[in-house]
């Protein structure tokens, strides 16, 4: 028995960004083969981490698809599936990531970085985004997302019982939000990190 993780990543009520936990919730109503566990992960990395700590007691995942919306300047509603190349990015972006985490944020960045920094995350990891095209609080989801659910579901669906060797291999964005600005740099959160 192959065991997979299905799951979804991102925020509730903040309308494209609630892809990931509205998918999840859909997905896990179906009838899946043994061994695939469907769940929501919109519940930070840390929490993630140790959901799949937990969930891997008595044994390993094989594979993880981890699904959500994520804003990387393609057009509103476009779908991207990739395996994960399972490089971490620098130490400084690691820990903005963990810090990140630690404080509830919710990104598919955030999880595939702490989970694999802590060794939670198989070898085997395919992405599904969608690009969001309203962040904003609230239920539902702009038309450009909303189009493109029924086709996030048949590519996590495909992920979940193959093994995604035909799709391209890609590294993780770090948001730039997210890393730590050296002495002089200007843009980022928080305040300018000196050596």
């Amino acid at each position: 028995m192959v065991r997979v993780l299905v799951a979804g990543v991102g925020y509730t009520n903040l309308r494209d960004m609630s892809v990931g936990p509205a998918l999840a919730e859909r997905l896990g109503a179906e009838t899946w083969p043994e061994g695939v566990d469907v769940v929501d992960l919109g519940i930070g990395a840390i929490a993630a981490v140790h959901y799949m700590v937990w969930a891997q007691e008595n044994g390993a995942y094989e594979r993880a698809v981890l699904f959500g919306a994520a804003r990387r300047g393609r057009p509103p509603g476009s779908l991207t599936c990739y395996r994960w190349d399972g490089v971490l990015p620098g130490a400084e972006d690691v820990q903005a990531q963990v810090a990140d985490a630690v404080t509830g944020a919710i990104s598919l960045a955030a999880l595939l970085i702490v989970g694999r920094q802590l060794g939670a995350l198989p070898a085997d990891v395919v992405v599904v985004e969608v690009e969001p095209a309203d962040e904003s609080w609230g239920p539902g989801f702009s038309q450009e997302v909303a189009a493109c659910l029924d086709a996030a579901a048949a590519a996590i669906r495909r992920a979940a019982r193959a093994s995604g060797a035909d799709l391209p291999v890609l590294g993780v964005q770090v948001p730039r939000a997210a890393r730590p600005r050296r002495a002089g740099e200007r843009g980022g959160a928080g305040p300018a990190l000196g050596r």
